[in-house]
């Protein structure tokens, strides 16, 4: 169980530097760090659904949801939740 146990946690470890770096790129109201993202408005067209912002947030909040299930999953894993 150790090897799963591994793999688990290095997975982990790579979503939350996924997510750390999807949050840092995203627009805010001040455009803070989001402006080193590029000088596109949009990925694919002048759509709502399809620029950059819009793709960014519901990437942030699936890799969000898979880094919970991640650190619950490892938490479960190292017998700390018995």
């Amino acid at each position: 169980m150790e090897v799963a146990t591994i793999i688990v946690a290095i997975i982990d470890i790579i979503l939350c530097l996924g997510l750390i770096f999807l949050v840092i790129f995203q627009e805010g109201n001040s455009k803070g760090l989001g402006a080193i993202g590029g000088g596109a408005d949009t990925f694919f067209g002048k759509t709502k659904a399809r620029t950059l912002d819009s793709m960014l947030k519901k990437l942030t909040s699936v890799v969000a949801i898979a880094f919970a299930a991640f650190t619950v999953a490892l938490y479960l894993m190292t017998g700390r939740g018995a």
